[in-house]
């Protein structure tokens, strides 16, 4: 399987079918998306819907296609306080129209039960459109750890619901690759591959998170040790922001092209 993707926050808000030209021309073949574009500004990119441009919603279809590009993972989908899950069916429309294989749920509600009540409710909506659903292991987040993790799996208790493991964030964790051996493959649907070093240089970890990333061999992260403990049949999509050389005129193609080569190095020494 060659499962190498590249992830949207690695792109900062690039129009989606250049986003699909850019994966294509890498030689990749999966890319995540979220159906609203938030552009950093500075690199000139328009915003966009593609929930409400039926117009584009085509195109990048035809674009999808037309270059074998798949999109493996549907991002932004949030659970919140307060707020029914009823409330993102016209969002998972968009993603199933869009040919979505999964989608990426995450919870800042803070009752651990509701929020586990919630991703049964998605799971089940997703389901019923032909889609997977995973829930990303980030700090300070509601899924905060595996073990969290593992009991919102546990209770969703569907086949059709798994974790996503981030390698930035389970580091971060403080996780060892022996802990994910512990994790059940049938558990795990989904892998976000970047490095980072040990000890934050950014004050904000989630700044850090969104926008500064490393090339995977070029940090601290035992992520050939990591990936050994992982499905070797799942989707494993490079996110990378790298906002500082972005900034600096660097394009997309060499920014993402190391990160691409370095991976695919990764992968294949596994």
């Amino acid at each position: 399987m060659d499962r190498l993707g590249i992830e949207f926050l690695s792109i900062f808000g690039m129009p989606p079918l250049e986003f699909i030209s850019l994966t294509a021309e890498l030689g990749c073949h999966y890319i995540s998306t979220a159906l609203y574009g938030v552009p950093l500004a500075e690199l000139g990119y328009p915003t966009y819907s593609l929930k409400d441009d039926e117009r584009l919603r085509r195109e990048v279809i035809a674009a999808l296609a037309d270059t074998g590009v798949k999109i493996s993972l549907g991002e932004g989908l949030l659970i919140l306080p307060e707020r029914d899950s009823a409330t993102v069916a016209a969002d998972l429309d968009v993603m199933a129209e869009l040919g979505a294989e999964k989608i990426n749920v995450v919870s800042f509600e803070p009752d651990l039960r509701r929020s586990c009540d919630e991703f049964a409710a998605i799971t089940e909506m997703a389901a019923q459109r032909g889609m997977t659903t995973v829930t990303e292991v980030v700090p300070g987040f509601t899924v905060g750890n595996l073990h969290t993790g593992m009991t919102v799996v546990e209770y969703v208790d569907r086949p059709e619901f798994r974790l996503l493991i981030d390698t930035m964030h389970i580091a971060r964790l403080g996780t060892q690759p022996a802990d994910l051996a512990e994790v059940p493959e049938s558990c795990i649907g989904y892998i976000q591959l970047s490095d980072t070093t040990m000890v934050s240089q950014f004050d904000d970890y989630n700044f850090e998170a969104m926008n500064e990333r490393l090339v995977p061999g070029a940090g601290e992260v035992p992520l050939k040790e990591y990936l050994a403990e992982l499905p070797r049949d799942v989707v494993v999509g490079l996110e990378m922001p790298q906002r500082e050389a972005a900034l600096a005129g660097i394009g997309a193609v060499e920014r993402l092209r190391p990160g691409i080569e370095a991976a695919r190095q990764l992968l294949a020494s596994i």
